[in-house]
């Protein structure tokens, strides 16, 4: 009975010593991958050390009762103690093993990649840049250029100021950690300025200038993000959002004269959805996955006809409801990345102010955007889709300065009524070269895209050409085209004189 005890206890030390050593082998791949996340700016340690640590005490609880991990349950419980907001003196952190300091750090940096796509709780000053030009045809100047300040504990601990400055429109939200409860936040939005509401006329793959027009406005927002579940290192949110915007409307230098504007209008927005992990809006995000659904109406006072002889409406309301799957992956070793995202939606009385719009790559234009390279920006107007997304990111060199991504996408579409043209399946793809400075403050992203279905007057195929240019002004380098976007940035186009 005694040798059967022993050969028992023999045996389950074996397994323990296998599982120690595939957790080796494990924290050696989370090194790397937390170099990599730090590299991008995903990780920053002293916000996020609170909610990583929970995960990590109930794995290291099964280990406490060995004398090997004693000395490291202490450090660790010291970094409990003094964790998260409160952190503001050395930590022992050297009597951690490198393996395990590293796993607390590429958890951490998980942690910031996919819970702080609400309120942003790190403090930025950046510029962004963007352009795309299609090269068959005249198309109206797709590009954005704002500045983007978020401030965490503006006047208070708990009160975030983000605020948005592009030439011609202000966007801004004051948000309020903890505002209805200890899981639920709250912020108010204001925002307004010219052009932001223009309406381009791209129909069959064509342009049409007399048919177009500006728009002016501003509005106001409510916004509730409660979260279901704070230990987990995924988080659920619940996100209620309420708000109205009205619009005036002018014409352009080549608005055709019988051309009756709409009708200047208050639209009343209500968005309701769930959010399950969080896939910031960046070209090539380390580690991340998202799964969402999201409804909106859409209410508008003044609806009625307008264009040529009363040929098209602004309807009194709209229903839109979408789909958002996203999953990004970096491999420790090769630092090769791959991201894919899948978009579907739907609508109901949908019309040329709420329809879906495909096309280009301006992927900081909005919160949901919807890219296709090659194709020109938001020429195709949907009233249901379905489209996914796939790049590929390869390191040119050793420092990961340099590198070439390709990138494909295919969509099937349901066009909005009047704005259709043959074929309901399209395809596009596209390659590009991004170099990030040595100091990790600027970065620039050159592409060229090939719309292989896209309507053209010679027949089908179109080429298109962007860059993307970020310059951080903050103190701290390396955070890459991390933020959530306003959605009004297209003013650019009278400025230009497109």
């Amino acid at each position: 009975m005694i040798l059967d005890s022993r050969h028992i206890a023999y045996a389950k030390e074996q397994v323990r010593r296998r599982s120690l050593s595939q957790s080796v082998q494990a924290n050696q791949q989370a090194l790397e991958l937390s170099a990599q996340l730090y590299k991008s700016g995903f990780a920053d340690f002293l916000h996020v050390l609170d909610p990583s640590a929970c995960f990590i005490t109930r794995k290291m609880r099964s280990f406490k009762a060995h004398k090997p991990w004693r000395k490291i349950w202490s450090c660790f419980t010291g970094l409990w103690v003094v964790g998260g907001k409160q952190l503001n003196r050395k930590v022992p952190m050297k009597c951690l093993p490198l393996q395990i300091r590293s796993a607390i750090f590429v958890l951490t940096g998980f942690t910031a990649t996919v819970t702080w796509a609400q309120i942003d709780p790190y403090p930025r000053n950046l510029v962004q840049f963007g352009y795309n030009q299609a090269l068959e045809g005249h198309y109206p100047f797709a590009g954005y250029i704002y500045y983007y300040h978020n401030e965490p504990d503006f006047l208070r601990t708990n009160l975030t100021l983000r605020l948005a400055l592009s030439p011609t429109y202000v966007d801004s939200d004051f948000g309020f950690i903890g505002g209805l409860g200890p899981k639920t936040d709250f912020s108010l939005g204001l925002a307004g300025g010219a052009f932001a509401d223009n309406y381009y006329e791209i129909r069959d793959g064509t342009y049409y200038p007399d048919e177009s027009f500006n728009g002016y406005g501003g509005g106001a927002s409510a916004n509730i993000y409660h979260l279901f579940n704070p230990a987990s290192r995924i988080p659920l949110y619940f996100v209620l959002r309420g708000g109205m915007h009205y619009s005036t409307y002018a014409d352009t230098d080549n608005t055709a004269p019988n051309f009756q504007l709409p009708n200047n209008h208050a639209t009343f927005a209500v968005r309701t959805g769930l959010r399950w992990g969080g896939m910031e809006p960046t070209l090539f995000p380390a580690l991340a996955m998202e799964l969402s659904v999201w409804y909106e109406g859409q209410f508008r006072t003044d609806s009625g006809a307008y264009g040529f002889n009363d040929d098209r409406h602004l309807n009194s309301e709209s229903q839109l409801f979408w789909f958002e799957g996203a999953l990004a992956y970096t491999f420790p070793k090769s630092k090769q990345n791959i991201t894919v995202r899948l978009s579907a939606g739907g609508s109901i009385d949908a019309d040329r102010f709420s329809a879906y719009r495909l096309g280009g790559f301006l992927p900081l234009e909005s919160e949901f955007p919807l890219s296709m390279p090659g194709y020109a920006y938001q020429e195709i107007s949907a009233s249901q889709f379905v489209l996914l997304n796939a790049s590929y990111l390869l390191p040119l060199d050793k420092k990961q300065r340099w590198n070439v991504g390709v990138a494909a996408s295919t969509a099937a579409v349901d066009y909005l009524s009047g704005e259709g043209q043959p074929g309901n399946w399209l395809n596009g793809v596209g390659t590009g070269l991004l170099y990030r400075s040595p100091s990790d403050r600027w970065s620039v992203l050159v592409g060229y895209g090939y719309g292989i279905n896209a309507v053209r007057s010679d027949g089908r195929g179109a080429n298109n050409i962007g860059i993307l240019i970020q310059w951080n002004l903050g103190r701290k380098p390396g955070q890459n085209f991390n933020l959530l976007p306003p959605l009004h940035f297209r003013g650019l186009q009278p400025i230009f004189g497109r």
